[in-house]
Formats: C-alpha cells, structure tokens, sequence
C-alpha cells in the first residue's frame, strides 16, 4: 500500500513538473548565433604610481639641526621613484565587454571600459576563423549615458546584432547576458526581468533594466538580449554587495544616443535651462495639485529658452506636447531625448490652473551646471517653526550668491522641529513662502499664521549652495 502511494505521488510530480519543464526555454541557438557577435575589449591606461614616502614616515624625532635623521634618504628615494605629486607613470589594464553593432565594424561598448585608455583592442571569436584581434579607433562616446561607438578594420564582414524594443519588454520576460566576467571570455547567463525604469544615481538619464541573469566585472558594454536574439539592453552596473541584481541600459535609449554618435561623433541633447525637483504629496497640497506629479521647477537660468518664455519658480511642468510628466527624472529624460531647436508645447501648473507655454528648446551644455556655496552666517534670528531666522544683509548677499540684499537666512535648525525634519538647514536663505516674497520675519509669520494654516502646509522656496529648491513643511 506504502509503495502504491510513493508511486502515485511521483507520478503526479511527473505530470505536473512536465508542463512547467515544457515552457522553459532552449538557449544553445541563441547562445550559437549571437555569441560570435559579442567581443572582449582589453584596455591599456598610463596611470600616475604615487610612489613616495608617506608622511608618518618622515614625522617623529628630529635631528640636532631640527631635520630628521633619515632626511637625505627620504629624499633620494622620492627623486628616483617621482617626487611628490608626480608619481611613476605605469601601465594599467582592464578588460570589458562590447558587441558588433554591423557588419564593417563599428562596436558598442561602456564609456567607463574605455575612459582615458591610451591603447583599445578588440578581439572576437569564431568557430571559422578563431580569435583574432584589431586596434580599436573612437567615434565618439557619451558620459551620461555611459556609452561610447568604437570602429575596427575587419577583412571580413563580421556577425552584428541588432537593437531591440526596451519599451515592449516585460517584467518576467526571459533574457540571456553575453560578456566576458573576469576575463572569461564568451560567458552566456540567463535570467529574467526584474523590474524597469530603475534609478541607481549613475545619471541624469538612469531608466535602468534590472535583470538576475549574473553580471559580473568584465560585463560591462555587452548585450542583454531577448529570446530573439535582439539587443534590449547594455549592461552597465551591478550591486557590488549582492546577487542577481545587474542593471543595463535600454536599448530604446542606447540606439538614440548610438546612431548620433556614428552620425555626428557625439551627441547633442535639448535643452530647458530649468532646476526641478520632484512633487511630493505636501507641496501638491500647497499648489493645489490634485496628485504629487509633474516636475516642480525650482530655478530658472537667465537667458536661456525657459526663461525666454516666462516659465518661473513654482511652476509645475506636467506634459510636454500633451504627454503626461511623471516626475522630475521623467522630464529630463523626455527632453533629453530631443534635438537642440526642435519646439515643443510644456503644460504648466501655475496658479490654480494649466497653461500651455510653446517654447524652442536650446542645446544642453553639461559644463554650464552652476556650483556654489554659501558663506558661513553668523548672529541670531527669531524662531519660527524651529528655524532661527533673521533678514538676510548687503554683505552676506554675495555670499550667499544672492542678487541683492533679499530673504530671511537660517541660522540654526532646532533638532526635531518640523523644518529639521523636513530638510532645511543653517546657511538656506528663504526666499518664498506659498509663493510670496518673504524679506522680514513679519511677512514669513503672517503667511504661516494666514495661507499656511488655511492650506495645512508651507512651501518654502530656499537658495541653497547657489541653487533653488522647494521644501514643504507641514503646519498640522
């Protein structure tokens, strides 16, 4: 009776694993025909050896002339090994992955593989021909996207892959990685989606595909591919203290940004001349959104296309040509993702209702971000909502990076207050309070005590670092 019962259970593991084993996919075809595609490249970079005595090593006991006994040596060996900020020129190398992108040879790779390398190689496989290597010419490469398009002469017309459909892809779908982890060369994972639409703080534009097919070091620039075999992802990143979390760059993105490249060498992107931020649920409820959505803007640059058209602060950007914004990432990408004096219709949240403002985007310029920091206040304010305040004065305007004399400087935050807990800090300048003009203590606690109190919260509008951003407290 016991074996009649094992032998029905079994049976029944059988007939129900046999469906599921029935689904799982096959990827030796894919692995065939996309492998020869996939190629390593080996890097070589001039590094700066900072050979030379560490400082602890010349502290200690003095010699009888105030110099340390062992002085001379000291210095013999940093005049043989590279003085002091010098170092020892030397060669560093470094592996990644790349793929054939068509068949005269143009390749697909990371910036970060080939980033200040004096010397490129690509080396392929075949079954036909076995490896062989070429030097590596630069087309162009992008930093914010981490992407660059390298050039080889091959006699041959070589295997390329092709881009596919990021957008299409869905959660659960399978995909298969090719690259070359620690050097190994033709390494084949597979694994799944595991989510979309990532941000890992690697860029302005992370919309990353996030898969548990393993990544590993030496991945970097190979493809992600589906079960067509097209490329639907670069892979670009891994979590350094986990498993099965790799990230690749989409392909819909990566194709844009690699056909401006082989076009024109780089790549240029449009440009609003904005600071956003995202709209959380308070600062919707102090601007009347129904929803936290849209890109909240926070500063405008003088002279460029926003400001041309009258886009301010406070304004909440929330489509772009009747498409829908989401968030502040969202907008960028968005915008990013079109030429330099193309014209778009931004829908705008201000006062109560949408107003749609047609503008022609300009050209974005990543070295015209502006950087700053305020000076050190000193003195003492009035306490509001735990903020130490006081009118900002003529001599602290510029350093704060102020126009003029105009705001009410934090000097202290009180551990715990709402505005502790809701980001601000000594050294902010506020600059609005629900929209207004503050310059006296007065005015900021008559529109807390009046439109703040009527509203449940108070959307401050601060200068920080020499730029703007928005905090909302809540006055609950």
């Amino acid at each position: 009776m016991k074996y009649a019962i094992r032998l029905l259970a079994v049976m029944l593991t059988l007939l129900i694993s046999a469906p599921v084993a029935a689904q799982l996919p096959d990827f030796t075809s894919l692995a065939e025909v996309s492998g020869p595609a996939v190629v390593n490249i080996s890097t070589v970079k001039i590094v700066n050896n900072q050979r030379r005595v560490p400082p602890i090593f010349r502290e200690g006991p003095q010699g009888p002339e105030g110099q340390h006994p062992f002085g001379e040596f000291f210095d013999q060996f940093e005049r043989f090994f590279g003085e002091q900020g010098q170092g020892v020129p030397r060669e560093q190398r470094s592996l990644g992955s790349g793929f054939v992108f068509s068949a005269d040879g143009f390749i697909v790779t990371n910036n970060h593989v080939i980033d200040g390398a004096s010397s490129i190689k690509v080396n392929l496989q075949s079954a036909k021909n076995g490896e062989s290597s070429y030097d590596a010419e630069v087309i162009g490469t992008d930093k914010e996207t981490d992407l660059a398009l390298l050039k080889i002469k091959a006699e041959r017309p070589l295997p390329y892959l092709v881009f596919g459909n990021s957008d299409a892809l869905k959660v659960g779908q399978w995909v298969l990685a090719i690259g070359n982890p620690f050097g190994l060369d033709h390494t084949v994972t597979a694994g799944i989606v595991s989510a979309k639409g990532r941000t890992i703080g690697a860029g302005p534009y992370d919309n990353f595909v996030q898969t548990d097919a393993s990544i590993n070091p030496g991945n970097s620039g190979g493809p992600l591919l589906n079960l067509d075999g097209q490329v639907i992802g670069i892979n670009t990143a891994i979590v350094a203290s986990g498993q099965g979390i790799g990230f690749a760059i989409p392909s819909r993105l990566a194709s844009q940004v690699i056909e401006q490249i082989k076009a024109h060498g780089s790549v240029k992107r449009g440009w609003l001349g904005v600071s956003i931020q995202n709209v959380d649920p308070n600062s919707a409820k102090a601007l009347g959104l129904e929803e936290a959505r849209g890109a909240l803007v926070s500063s405008v640059t003088p002279g460029d296309p926003a400001e041309k058209v009258g886009i301010r602060a406070g304004d909440v950007i929330v489509a772009v040509d009747d498409v829908s914004i989401s968030d502040a990432g969202d907008l960028t990408r968005k915008i990013g993702d079109l030429l330099p004096g193309v014209k778009i219709t931004l829908s705008v949240w201000r006062d109560g209702k949408t107003v749609k403002i047609p503008l022609v985007l300009g050209e974005r310029n990543v070295e015209k971000v502006a950087q700053g920091g305020p000076g050190t206040p000193e003195g003492r304010g009035e306490d509001i909502l735990g903020l130490s305040i006081r009118p900002v004065n003529e001599t602290e305007a510029s350093a704060l990076e102020l126009d003029r004399a105009a705001g009410l400087l934090v000097l202290e935050v009180s551990q715990g207050s709402p505005a502790a807990q809701n980001d601000l800090n000594a050294g902010d300048v506020i600059l609005e309070a629900n929209g207004k003009p503050v310059n006296t203590v007065k005015a900021f606690r008559e529109l807390i005590e009046g439109d703040g109190k009527e509203k449940g919260v108070i959307m401050l509008l601060i200068k920080r670092q020499g730029r703007n951003v928005f905090r909302t407290v809540p006055l609950s």
